[in-house]
């Protein structure tokens, strides 16, 4: 790969006001990847079933396995800090990556931006092709926050 950004996914508990990160996944530039559960606070409760339907992520699951918010977003910082890194969904990530933070008490040391900033309207209009066959390349069946990361660097860095 040449000069690929790094990319990040968040899978979360469902979509609109009351939905929160339940998984993070990106890729650096230089091909690492990174991949954690987040445990949600008591507080965030709102689970859609059809959002867990597409994920396949058990909120049990979360609360057993995902690490706390804090831990999380110190994670992020220490990978991602300085560098801008970049998302397929922003509208819905900006708001999940603020919660996040937000709930951590802490400030995050990267910027996000859409990946639509990286491609004219031609280009950008051959993503969503481009990057299915990544998925389909990459042999990706399970539908996590890191391999759709990873499809989409591939995708960017072949079109």
């Amino acid at each position: 790969m040449h000069d690929v950004p790094a990319i990040i996914d968040i899978e979360a508990s469902g979509f609109g006001a009351r939905s929160y990160p339940i998984e993070i996944g990106y890729v650096l530039g230089n091909g690492r990847t990174r991949c954690t559960l987040v445990k949600p606070p008591s507080h965030w409760t709102h689970w859609d079933d059809a959002a867990e339907r597409v994920h396949g992520i058990l909120r049990p699951t979360l609360l057993q396995h995902g690490r706390d918010i804090a831990e999380v977003a110190d994670l992020l910082n220490g990978d991602l800090a300085g560098q801008t890194v970049y998302c397929d969904g922003w509208a819905h990530d900006y708001p999940w990556l603020a919660l996040l933070f937000d709930e951590a008490g802490r400030a995050p040391r990267f910027r996000l931006e859409s990946v639509a900033r990286l491609l004219d309207e031609p280009r950008l209009a051959r993503l969503d092709d481009v990057r299915r066959a990544a998925v389909a390349e990459l042999g990706l069946v399970r539908h996590r926050a890191s391999n759709d990361a990873r499809a989409l660097q591939l995708a960017l860095s072949r079109i």
